[in-house]
């Protein structure tokens, strides 16, 4: 296959590397890494043999790239993304969207007058078992979603042990378990089940050396009819998580440490499972590469949308707004102006 795109990843910490790594296994774009630390473009380009540079807005404005993947802190991706728009490039932002609705509404317009595609990279939509259970749901056979949940959690200091001198010490750059962790699940389940009303959240720092934002969270969502709960710790030894919906007839329950999903009608004994071969983690993260370079490339788009994206961030300020108050919120309080 033909390197027919050209794709500047900026910000090469972890999840920046990690994107650098699964664009280039595509073989579908030649990839330039952009971060201001020396060290790291040095270990871009010792690693991956790609070029690197330190000015992301000299790179964006060089014309020399089609694709832009944003890295950087969360509450530096919009900018940057307006930036890239404007200059003519696809966008791919990691995800959260940002830390605050500040120039959300600009970026939707950038993004309508541009003509290019963007997307944010929510990366459980490239998952094969959500979208078989996804598709399942939304076709109905049980009836509306009556009520759904989400427990997870993993021994995050184990996985990402520099954690404590990244983004996620603060939540103003996007860090703990509400933007960070939870915010994948919540889009997701938003996907399914439509965008939520309100959040009565209740979260904490209990273990996570270093660090003092929360660690761990509780969360109870209306999302339309369906009433919503997430369990989410980020301290527990084994990495582990669960999705289910309920309905009058039937509930659907995915088990992606286990790798399978599975339906249990009501009346049966058991549950009917259907499961996958092991997955690794970068296989997902390189479909998502392929799905969005698909989309530049014209076909429907299967990543996490602009705007999808934008109700998550209303998500997840509301759940920050609700365990603050200790009351329910509702997401109508933050509003993207028109």
């Amino acid at each position: 296959m033909s390197l027919v795109h050209s794709t500047l990843i900026v910000g090469c910490g972890s999840i920046g590397e990690r994107h650098l790594r699964c664009f280039q296994h595509t073989g579908r774009t030649r990839l330039t890494a952009c971060d201001t630390s020396p060290a790291l473009r040095e270990k871009m380009a010792a690693t991956y043999g790609v070029p690197a540079v330190a000015d992301a807005a000299e790179a964006i404005a060089g014309g020399t790239h089609d694709t832009v993947v944003i890295c950087t802190p969360a509450h530096i991706h919009v900018p940057l993304a307006i930036r890239a728009l404007r200059a003519g490039l696809h966008v791919l932002i990691e995800k959260p969207l940002s830390t605050s609705l500040a120039g959300v509404d600009d970026l939707l317009r950038a993004h309508a007058e541009s003509g290019r595609q963007a997307a944010v990279a929510y990366v459980l939509h490239a998952h094969p078992l959500l979208g078989a259970a996804r598709d399942f749901v939304q076709r109905g056979e049980f009836g509306p979603v009556l009520h759904a949940s989400v427990v997870s959690g993993q021994p995050f200091h184990v996985f990402r042990p520099a954690y404590a001198q990244v983004y996620y010490r603060d939540r103003a750059t996007g860090g703990g378990a509400i933007q960070d962790a939870l915010t994948h699940m919540a889009n997701w389940m938003e996907s399914v089940v439509g965008p939520t009303d309100s959040v009565l959240c209740d979260c904490a720092h209990q273990f996570l050396p270093g660090v003092e934002v929360e660690d761990t969270v509780h969360i109870a969502a209306r999302n339309g009819s369906a009433l919503v709960s997430y369990s989410l710790n980020q301290f527990q030894a084994p990495n582990e998580s669960a999705v289910q919906f309920d309905a009058a007839g039937g509930s659907v329950r995915v088990e992606l440490h286990a790798l399978r999903w599975g339906t249990c009608a009501a009346g049966a004994s058991a549950w009917t499972w259907h499961t996958l071969p092991s997955l690794e983690r970068d296989t997902l993260f390189t479909k998502q590469a392929g799905d969005f370079l698909d989309q530049v490339d014209g076909q429907p788009a299967r990543v996490c949308t602009l705007a999808a994206a934008a109700q998550t961030l209303r998500f997840n300020l509301a759940a920050l707004a609700a365990a603050e108050r200790g009351a329910r919120v509702s997401l109508g309080e933050f509003r993207i102006p028109a």
